[in-house]
């Protein structure tokens, strides 16, 4: 992990170099910030130098492990000094002083300096040298194994069956693949599935498989290789070099004329490319396959000429069935058939717990195995009151450590801090995001946005198939909550402690355990420890805490939190703690970047020494209407914030700004009153790509305007992402309640938008249909409002790829010609009970319909509109298969087809 710790100090020295608010007094040398810098930047590049040389199968991972420990914890050090330094300046000044009168005097600090530069230069050459210096060859045991054990048992293909045919046909039947690629999960089976595949029968009589694995040495590979398609060749000619055995393997495999070689667990396609060229080509007469399993998808999907597929979890049912199938393996006798039929119920809740990963199920059922067979057990595992899951995840971690240990240095802290939450907690990727780049995970780019520096850091561990996607069950809005599976959860947390990166505290015991000490992360999943003294106590001494997560289920009571001892404080997230009032002890903590918290009351004045703060969210306990004209808990200072880039404030206005306020880096405004969105207002945060907008229309009085933020908007020109929500809307009216759009309402570069409560007439669509790049729209709650909507102009959202409707008293829907909703992927339509059918036209690129509490009849007819699309587009077309999702109270339960 010190590649975080260095990031971290580097952003930090960052800040001091290039803020405009803060002053650096440094005598009698003031360039010695530069070289610190200088020094770290140049660790920064050493450390990477890790991700080029991992695969080199002569470095010692546990001597470079324990240097990497050793250089965090310098990093740390040195940091806290720094950072404690600039918290002692601040909280030394006057209460009323103002932070742009701020200089900050580092000389008490120069002799640190001077020290960590050196060390830094000691611990570079030290890691530079464990680099390059590869051990020597009799101390390394390691090679690629030459067998197929199948540990004297076929292996169930248990939720493989499907799976295994198409990987047989196209090894043996299509000419046009030489390679297949298995790619999935440690533990998820493609070990498994290749060795089946590689014993079938009626694959080719020559065969090798060979394991590669994350450290590989070509010649091993190709003496096995050599070994099982040539038995009887000279052992002699094992001892030769590589270019010589390339050349033997290359004639071995030319005498057949097919032949299937299996590389299992390939990390890199460095490997395949040595390869290559050992075996013979298209135009030979030998015809060769290949067969790759692999935990990279970005490896699968770029094996030369060949397929990938994915090998998924199981499901309930196949978990089940493995789980019984290892347990009793004799179900035919009639003693057994009893036992199966009485734990059947509590068994299937054991195999659930598993989530679907054939490891980890078989490894549970070998500790069932060794464990009495009765109710009263298997309930207690069921129900985790037993510690074998723990014990079944520990065991298995040898086999998914290599996923963490050879991931990409700069993704191994966004791993880690995935396990911070409960396990099987779905993380939103809004707050993913938010978290990574207050952390400071997420090195700036000129040009780029901690978004998208995020997302593709999320794609990298997807590929790697470490982190799950959390299926979005609305099919509104794409890709929304990822997680962990929680095997790769245990492993997250286990490994987060064990490297002072988090810790996770969920009972007195844990906050009272000496792996607290030293952490640099606490992550309370239990509110109510703060009110235990000697737990508080102990967090309280935790003063290397940069981050505190109050994630637990939310508590109706405030307890306390020991704010004012944790002045490193960077990251504070208490969304589930209630407080009364703003806590001030907040004000002193000057390094924090992210505050998210629940209280009622105003924010101080002095909000506006957090100089550092990237993040404000705020939330109220009490949700009330409230009556019209001016209602903020917000300070003027709060336009201080330079730096500030997202800002929820639950219904307030911003107050109004003063001459020359300007909030450059704000890129995200949620929740705000309609009365922030002045022309006064937006001017100054003409970078916005995010604004949610909360109306309260007056509780009497109808006849007033509450829309007058649409006759601003168009003129933030960054905005992509646009809510705008009336709470408390006259939805048993009859009459329209807002007023006809303005002439150009939304500003073009629109890419999500949300309406609800508007009550417009769906002749007004046409303003919004024309936006030339809106992607997804959401109507809910009588967003629009009308018996019949028709499209009838010209290519009308023509990029529009998901489209919500949710809400309305819409009867016919009507779509002119194919021309419009041409790259509709998505359509949820939910409570609307008068609709009674959708266009009949929309385009092949159509994937999903979801219907929630609908008119019978509009499913009736969408479920033909869904038998003639089939007939057109998956078998004339060969599309995707279109799924319709439907949940109806007029049926017994929910379907699928």
């Amino acid at each position: 992990m010190a590649y975080a710790a260095v990031i971290s100090l580097k952003q930090i020295i960052e800040r001091l170099l290039k803020s405009s608010c803060i002053p650096v007094v440094l005598n009698p040398s003031p360039r010695i910030i530069e070289l610190l810098y200088e020094e770290v930047c140049s660790l920064q590049e050493v450390l990477k130098e890790l991700d080029s040389s991992s695969h080199n199968d002569r470095i010692d991972r546990k001597r470079v492990n324990a240097l990497d420990g050793q250089i965090r914890d310098a990093l740390y050090e040195f940091e806290d000094v720094m950072e404690s330094r600039v918290s002692n300046q601040f909280l030394s000044q006057s209460p009323d002083f103002h932070p742009l009168s701020f200089s900050l005097d580092l000389q008490e600090v120069q002799q640190d300096i001077d020290s960590f530069i050196e060390n830094v230069k000691k611990m570079k050459k030290a890691y530079v040298e464990e680099l390059h210096n590869p051990l020597p060859p009799e101390e390394d045991d390691r090679a690629a194994s030459s067998e197929i054990d199948l540990g004297g048992n076929k292996s169930y293909m248990v939720g493989f069956y499907d799976l295994y045919q198409t990987v047989i046909y196209d090894v043996l039947y299509d000419d046009e693949i030489r390679t297949v690629s298995l790619y999935g999960a440690a533990g998820a089976g493609k070990t498994t599935l290749a060795k089946e595949i590689c014993e079938d029968p009626s694959i080719f009589e020559c065969r090798a498989f060979v394991t590669v694995g994350p450290k590989y040495q070509l010649k091993e590979i190709l003496k096995c290789i050599l070994a099982q398609v040539d038995p009887d060749c000279d052992k002699l000619l094992m001892e030769e070099d590589e270019e010589l055995l390339s050349e033997y393997v290359y004639r071995s495999l030319n005498c057949w004329v097919l032949y299937l070689i299996v590389l299992d667990d390939v990390w890199d396609l460095q490997v395949w490319h040595e390869l290559k060229r050992s075996f013979p080509d298209e135009e030979e007469e030998s015809e060769g396959r290949f067969l790759v399993t692999t935990r990279s998808r970005e490896v699968a999907e770029s094996c030369f000429a060949g397929r990938a597929f994915e090998v998924p979890f199981l499901d309930k049912a196949e978990s089940w069935n493995l789980l019984r199938q290892k347990m009793f393996p004799s179900p035919q006798l009639e003693e057994v058939g009893r036992k199966i039929a009485e734990l059947e119920e509590v068994g299937r809740k054991i195999a659930e717990n598993c989530e679907g990963l054939p490891l980890l199920i078989i490894t549970i059922a070998k500790l069932l195995s060794k464990a009495d067979k009765t109710l009263e057990y298997w309930t207690k595992v069921a129900e985790k009151k037993d510690s074998i899951l723990s014990e079944a995840n520990e065991q298995i971690s040898e086999v998914l450590f290599p996923s963490y240990e050879y991931l990409p240095q700069h993704l191994k802290a966004c791993f880690l801090y995935m396990g911070v939450v409960t396990q099987n907690y779905e993380i939103p990727l809004s707050k993913l995001i938010k978290w990574w780049s207050a952390e400071g995970f997420l090195e700036r780019v000129q040009g780029r946005t901690s978004e998208s520096i995020a997302l593709e850091f999320l794609r990298e561990l997807l590929s790697k198939n470490v982190v799950m996607v959390i299926p979005n069950e609305s099919s509104d809005g794409g890709i929304k909550n990822y997680g962990l599976h929680s095997s790769f959860w245990y492993l997250s947390n286990r490994e987060a402690g064990k490297n002072k990166f988090s810790y996770n505290l969920n009972t007195r015991a844990d906050g009272l355990a000496e792996g607290i000490k030293g952490q640099r992360r606490l992550c309370i999943h239990n509110n109510i420890l703060f009110g235990i003294k000697d737990v508080y106590n102990s967090i309280a001494s935790t003063s290397t805490v940069c981050s505190l997560l109050c994630i637990g289920p939310h508590h109706p009571y405030p307890v306390p939190i020991c704010l004012e001892y944790l002045r490193l404080l960077r990251v504070l997230d208490a969304l589930t703690i209630r407080f009364y009032e703003f806590p001030v002890e907040v004000l002193n903590l000057v390094h924090l970047k992210y505050i998210a918290i629940t209280f009622n009351g105003h924010i101080p004045t002095f909000i506006s020494k957090l100089w550092n703060l990237e993040c404000l969210i705020i939330r109220r306990n009490l949700s009330t209407v409230k009556s019209h004209g001016n209602s903020s808990y917000l300070p003027m200072e709060i336009w201080d914030l330079r730096k500030l880039e997202h800002l929820q404030i639950t219904g307030s206005n911003l107050p109004k700004p003063r001459e020359g306020s300007f909030l450059p880096n704000l890129l995200a405004l949620l929740d705000a009153s309609v009365q922030s969105c002045t022309k006064d207002v937006l001017v100054r945060i003409p970078n916005l790509q995010k604004l949610g907008i909360r109306i309260e229309l007056p509780l009497e009085n109808v006849d007033q305007e509450p829309f007058f933020c649409f006759d601003h908007i168009s003129h933030l020109h960054e905005l992509n992402t646009l809510k705008c929500v009336v709470v408390n809307p006259k939805i048993t009216l009859s009459e329209i309640v807002a007023p006809i759009f303005p002439p150009s309402i939304f500003p073009s570069s629109l890419v999500k938008l949300t309406l609800s409560g508007l009550g417009y007439p769906w002749e007004e669509m046409s303003r919004i249909s024309s936006l030339p790049n809106l992607r997804v729209l959401k109507l809910k709650c009588y967003a629009f409002r009308g018996p019949k909507w028709e499209v009838v102009g010209r290519f009308e959202f023509e990029a529009l790829r998901i489209l919500l409707i949710e809400d309305t008293d819409l009867v016919q829907w009507t779509v002119a010609d194919d021309y419009h909703f041409r790259h509709l992927s998505c359509l949820s339509i939910k409570h609307c009970y008068k609709l009674e059918e959708i266009p009949a036209n929309f385009g092949y690129r159509f994937r999903k319909i979801e219907l929630v509490d609908c008119n019978p009849l509009l499913v009736t007819r969408v479920e033909k509109f869904r038998e003639n699309w089939f007939e057109l587009y998956e078998i004339y077309y060969r599309c995707f298969p279109l799924d319709l999702h439907v949940d109806s109270p007029y049926d017994d339960g929910n379907f699928k087809s």
